[in-house]
């Protein structure tokens, strides 16, 4: 099992000892030099994973508030899958990122505001059905409560996995079990072990559990201890 947080939360020296993966969160925000994430690969134990959050320029449109920590120029129009430039030459850097980290999870989170439009379906087929993807594994996780019930089948279509918060909203589709912990309620919620008894319920040896909350390096230690 493959447990973990979304980011390091402490020195990358330290994390490497206590966990096996790491969803990297900087990719998201804004390109990394490709020479700061292969850096990061050398330093890491060969047997750990990093997986990786594609760039928000493919899934967030300009005005999003988590383009404040874009570093240069923000884009003038971007996100929700667009078939345009700016988000197939994001893709390209994502892939980049990727290679470097050889990671082989990639993982599409989109903002509440995307909902199952005919125009955002439409974008998700043509851009999918276009870009490369190599032997990469791609995530999909969506908080549009309209989603319920129709993400699965069009991950299916897709070729996607469901990503979820158990906690939230039940896995629609996928052999890849990745499960993102924002907290129950809130980013400050502290996870109790009703919640890791629960938890453990729905894992298997091949499950991904990133903790995405306040305390995601108190509880992943925690949930570690639990299941052993």
């Amino acid at each position: 099992m493959k447990i973990g947080c979304a980011g390091f939360g402490e020195a990358r020296s330290r994390y490497f000892k206590e966990f096996n993966v790491v969803e990297v969160q900087q990719t998201f925000y804004s390109p990394v030099p490709v020479a700061t994430l292969r850096k990061w690969r050398e330093e890491a134990p060969g047997d750990f994973e990093f997986t990786v959050k594609a760039l928000q320029v493919i899934t967030h449109p300009p005005h999003s508030p988590t383009y404040r920590r874009y570093k240069g120029q923000r884009p003038s129009q971007a996100g929700f899958f667009k078939p345009i430039k700016q988000v197939f030459e994001a893709w390209e850097v994502t892939l980049e990122e990727a290679a470097a980290l050889e990671a082989k999870i990639i993982i599409f989170q989109l903002p509440p505001s995307f909902c199952p439009s005919a125009d955002n379906l439409e974008n998700m087929r043509r851009f999918f059905s276009s870009v490369k993807r190599g032997e990469h594994l791609l995530g999909l996780e969506v908080r549009c409560r309209e989603w319920k019930g129709k993400i699965g089948p069009l991950c299916r279509e897709l070729d996607l996995f469901h990503v979820v918060d158990p906690f939230s909203w039940e896995r629609e589709w996928g052999e890849v079990k990745y499960f993102r912990l924002h907290g129950r309620g809130g980013y400050k919620y502290r996870f109790t072990e009703e919640d890791f008894s629960y938890l453990q319920r729905l894992v298997d040896r091949q499950s991904y559990v990133i903790f995405n909350n306040v305390y995601a390096l108190e509880d992943a230690r925690r949930f570690k201890e639990f299941i052993t």
